[in-house]
């Protein structure tokens, strides 16, 4: 599917899903737990979706209906709990990077080989360094093809906890939060030692998900040290599962690069999300966003020049590698902000659905931006579409075009939102744009909703 964006004004209100991340824990701690738990406003999108049809095969049972899952408001998880086992049969995570890193250390704690293999993009991102965590813990984890990096993983348990993990934590904090969610069923404190501890904020997420559930748990304030005590016998729980902020990026940065006004409604203000950080990065520049606590809300207004000139060394400096995912939505609102924004501390970045860096620099580019790269970092030179004295602004040479999104569902959401900044008469094509489902859900009815007018081609 096609998507055509072109410049429009949105208003209204709009409500994002809720969060990828936390319905993935949530549906994995429910099918260890004993019992039946209830998971409100869980996130029924590709990923999400991937985790429910892999939980039946370690003995959990989804009771919803499978064709109503994206219309329910509650998913209702019966746990294995002391009946949980091998996996039944070959584990296909479809895209979820989530599930693969989370479930397969939760596996290779059975007696017994676990398979897990997924989609040509997930048959592209690397799982070496779990082979590496897993072996270090007694397993005998492979990658069937000699010679490559990645999926399909072959992995025969059981891990122990009686050894020390060492493992940099730099190419991703999801086999990290995979480990520490195996310890549960282990005997003995699971000690984790990360050299390089990047995506930190999900690390936290993952520890208060398990201590939510009973389950003890250690982090050092610099991330390089955790601890996990097992065995834990859990319980089923009840959950609600709060609103993403990898989503709230996209109608953010839609409002702020238009002569727009929206509220975004139902935000986590809870402080387990390190996406959040956007906020006051793009104040920073001079961005009008009210967090109303009270309400859960965040109002944002558009049609203000975006500028680093108050800034230190008139830059944007943001570090991104404690968020990641947001690097798409920041590139993209760097465009139409006046000067220099350097994203650096990126290099997880390059290990996501695709390389991100690299595609973000070239996809850019094809609109007219100016973009450099490195192994480590990308430099925005953006130009806002107004002068200080609110005329137009003619280094702002942004343009219309057509764009691949690589079957990468951020990368496609920021495109589309790109593309509603333009000047009058221009037009951003996104290629593969139904890619946006594995995280967001009908996107761009949901923004059509407050005036997007996209157009499917």
């Amino acid at each position: 599917m096609k998507i055509k964006a072109s410049k429009n004004t949105l208003s209204g209100h709009i409500q994002v899903p809720g969060s990828k991340s936390h319905t993935i824990r949530a549906l994995l701690l429910a099918s260890l737990a004993e019992g039946t738990s209830n998971i409100s406003n869980p996130l029924p999108s590709a990923d999400c979706l991937s985790t429910s049809r892999a939980i039946p095969l370690i003995g959990a049972e989804l009771e919803n209906d499978p064709a109503k899952l994206e219309e329910d408001k509650v998913w209702v998880v019966k746990g294995a709990g002391s009946k949980v086992h091998l996996p039944s049969n070959v584990i296909d995570v479809g895209n979820s990077g989530s599930l693969l890193y989370f479930l397969s250390p939760i596996t290779a704690t059975f007696e017994g080989w676990s398979i897990f293999t997924g989609d040509e993009s997930i048959r592209k991102r690397p799982v070496a360094h779990v082979v590496d965590v897993l072996n270090q813990l007694g397993a005998q984890a492979y990658i069937s093809q000699p010679g490559a990096k990645t999926c399909p993983m072959i992995i025969k348990g059981p891990i122990n906890a009686g050894r020390k993990v060492v493992t940099e934590g730099a190419v991703s904090s999801q086999y990290i939060s995979g480990l520490m969610m195996s310890a549960i069923r282990m005997n003995g404190t699971l000690h984790i030692e990360l050299t390089d501890p990047k995506e930190t904020p999900y690390l936290t997420m993952t520890q208060k998900w398990l201590e939510k559930v009973g389950v003890t748990c250690r982090i050092s304030s610099d991330f390089k040290h955790i601890e996990v005590d097992g065995p834990v016998d859990l319980k089923a729980f009840d959950a609600t599962i709060p609103s993403d902020w990898e989503a709230v990026a996209f109608p953010l940065m839609a409002a702020l690069i238009t002569d727009s006004k929206i509220t975004i409604d139902n935000i986590d203000i809870g402080g387990t999300q390190g996406d959040d950080a956007i906020v006051d990065i793009f104040k920073s520049a001079g961005a009008d966003i009210t967090v109303d606590k009270e309400n859960s809300c965040l109002v944002v207004a558009g049609g203000k020049r975006l500028t680093t000139e108050n800034l230190p060394g008139k830059e944007l400096h943001v570090k991104i590698s404690g968020f990641p995912d947001a690097i798409c939505a920041i590139a993209a609102t760097a465009c139409f902000i006046e000067g220099t924004t350097v994203i650096e501390d990126a290099e997880v970045c390059r290990r996501k659905e695709t390389d991100r860096i690299k595609v973000l620099k070239s996809e850019l580019e094809k609109l007219g931006a100016s973009v450099e790269e490195d192994a480590d970092y990308m430099i925005i030179h953006g130009h806002s579409p107004l002068n200080a004295d609110g005329s137009k602004n003619k280094d702002f040479k942004l343009h219309g075009g057509t764009v691949d999104s690589y079957l990468d569902h951020r990368i496609a959401m920021s495109l589309a939102c790109l593309g509603l900044g333009l000047a009058e008469g221009e037009a951003v094509t996104v290629k593969d744009a139904e890619c946006c489902s594995v995280s967001f859900p009908h996107f761009f009815d949901v923004m059509n909703g407050i005036g997007a007018g996209f157009k499917s081609e």
